[in-house]
């Protein structure tokens, strides 16, 4: 029979038995939020349960859905362990406070949105336990509906160019390259996506998690960002691959998602980067922001140019609590020393130079990345 475990956030239920049959050994937990993805999970989560990793949980997050994703979890899964939160907390909230009531020492962020290859996670695992300067690892990421082509969010590893513009190997902004084995290297990067984000839980929990203030995207580089200031690495292992649906939740045409990207990221810097850096980064990104916003205006998406300002005007007026986010590891590191930073920029590259693979970026040294 399940259980149920009250509290003021979430209620935990937990149905006949974790997929290690030995719960006091279980390493692993492999936990998807959920929102009103109920066609998603009952699709997808046949690929995450036939994983070849020996020892590992299923845990499913629902974030307050109004859908019946709870009902079909229980009945077409019951070996996964569901945590049923009372309100919608949000990305970063709603993943953060079920990991609380986990014990495992690693988890893995997974989007309800990925089909995973049955071998995805064993070269992370064994990556990670062979590295214990490693915070955290991502597998490579496909697209869904065209496996030999990369998915946009998070492709072949996240980097970060001078104005604290995320991109990655095989995607710059919208154009996504096919994947012929070029990128197929680990490496140490700037971040990793949080569609498939495997992090030791000793980390996770003493950096204070994903930030609750950015409520939905960024919150994943915003996290590897403090884990490099903090002396951690985070690395790329592309022999593990996932296919991205992406969209799950709120699609690239949904103006509130320009409004979380455009803020969230000028809050990342505040929150990050030397303070030396503030003033000049946020200048220009609030310049070629603005710039995009006039170029989204005169396009079929031109109710975005108002998500931008929007999202100008609540960086601004909330700007003080970004400042007290600020950790002391930020004043510690030059970001542009970390692994994954690119001394160019990206903006440059791709819309005045025609650049738009990942291996034609090369710096005003002529170094490549």
């Amino acid at each position: 029979m399940p259980y149920e475990e009250g509290g003021y956030f979430c209620r935990q239920i937990v149905r006949n038995k974790p997929v290690s049959s030995d719960k006091s050994k279980t390493e692993l937990s492999v936990v998807i939020l959920n929102y009103n993805t109920a066609d998603l999970l009952e699709k997808l989560i046949p690929s995450v349960l036939a994983s070849n990793y020996p020892d590992f949980e299923v845990v499913v997050v629902d974030n307050a859905s109004t859908d019946d994703s709870r009902e079909r979890v229980k009945s077409l899964f019951p070996q996964v362990r569901l945590i049923v939160h009372v309100r919608n907390l949000g990305f970063a909230e709603g993943y953060n406070e079920a990991l609380k009531l986990l014990e495992t020492p690693y988890w893995v962020l997974l989007n309800s949105d990925v089909e995973v290859d049955p071998d995805w996670l064993q070269p992370m695992m064994e990556f990670m336990k062979k590295h214990p300067e490693v915070a955290a690892t991502g597998p490579k990421i496909l697209d869904y509906y065209d496996r030999e082509r990369f998915e946009y969010a998070g492709a072949g590893g996240g980097f970060m160019d001078k104005w604290a513009y995320p991109f990655c190997r095989g995607r710059l902004f919208d154009t996504l390259e096919k994947d012929s084995g070029q990128y197929d290297d680990a490496r140490e990067v700037f971040w990793v996506s949080g569609a498939a984000f495997l992090v030791r839980a000793s980390v996770y929990t003493k950096l204070g998690g994903l930030d609750a203030l950015l409520f939905a995207h960024m919150e994943e580089i915003d996290l590897c960002w403090r884990m490099k200031n903090q002396g951690y690495q985070v690395w790329i292992c592309p022999e593990a691959k996932v296919y991205h649906m992406g969209g799950g939740t709120l699609s690239k045409q949904n103006r509130h998602k320009s409004f979380l990207n455009f803020r969230n990221n000028l809050a990342i810097i505040v929150k990050n980067a030397p303070r030396n850096k503030l003033l000049r980064h946020i200048f220009v990104r609030l310049l070629l922001d603005s710039i995009a916003a006039i170029r989204y205006l005169f396009s079929p998406r031109w109710r975005h140019y108002f998500a931008i300002i929007h999202a100008h005007w609540d960086f601004l007026f909330f700007f003080r609590r970004w400042w007290d986010a600020r950790q002391a590891g930020a004043e510690g590191f030059e970001f542009s020393k970390h692994p994954g930073y690119f001394k160019g920029s990206v903006v440059q590259a791709y819309f005045l130079q025609g650049k738009r693979r990942f291996s034609e970026l090369v710096d005003k040294d002529g170094d490549k990345i």
